[in-house]
């Protein structure tokens, strides 16, 4: 049997177009499924998302006061010492970003070390941010606690557009250079 006689087209893909207003047999004449009189019965008689027949919307209802630090809140990789143990195991050198990252255990990029379980080997930690308790029982186990420094890239603030229109400025300009160069 051949492979082409049995292709067909996937289910509901394919039909009839829903003819409304066409009278009787569709079950879709006289007001073509849009039901008696109303705004929504007439042409063009949408109204826009949030709007509410002129009665104050939601939007506007609910309080806007407060302040939340989600998007400017600094997120650690939080480790605790029977992880570390675990990855000091596993990779038998320090326990350093690169080590956890190459183990596929760094997701925010920043460390924290909390004081949770037993570190059983003389390690030296690297990280951003220690515990008191975790920081103690390190040294305890005859290993080192390393802190590193949080590198916090600046971002432009918010409708500054130098950096950006700078960045575009050079690449046009390379860009004119290069057809200088090729149309010679």
């Amino acid at each position: 049997m051949s492979l082409l006689s049995s292709l067909r087209p996937k289910w509901g893909a394919t039909g009839y177009r829903k003819r409304v207003g066409r009278g009787t047999g569709s079950g879709l004449g006289g007001t073509a499924g849009k039901g008696h009189k109303g705004q929504k019965a007439r042409a063009g008689g949408r109204v826009r998302w949030g709007f509410e027949g002129g009665q104050t919307p939601l939007m506007r209802r609910l309080p806007k006061f407060g302040f939340s630090n989600v998007t400017f809140e600094t997120r650690y990789d939080v480790f605790t010492l029977s992880q570390l143990s675990k990855v000091a195991a596993m990779t038998g050198k320090d326990v350093t970003p690169e080590t956890l990252e190459a183990a596929g255990l760094l997701k925010q990029g920043l460390i924290k070390i909390l004081a949770s379980g037993e570190l059983t080997k003389a390690v030296t930690v690297h990280a951003h941010k220690f515990s008191e308790a975790a920081k103690a029982a390190i040294e305890k186990a005859g290993g080192k606690a390393v802190v590193l420094e949080a590198k916090v890239s600046k971002a432009p603030a918010r409708g500054s557009r130098k950096a950006s229109d700078a960045a575009a400025r050079t690449a046009k300009a390379a860009k004119s250079a290069a057809y200088a160069k090729s149309a010679k």
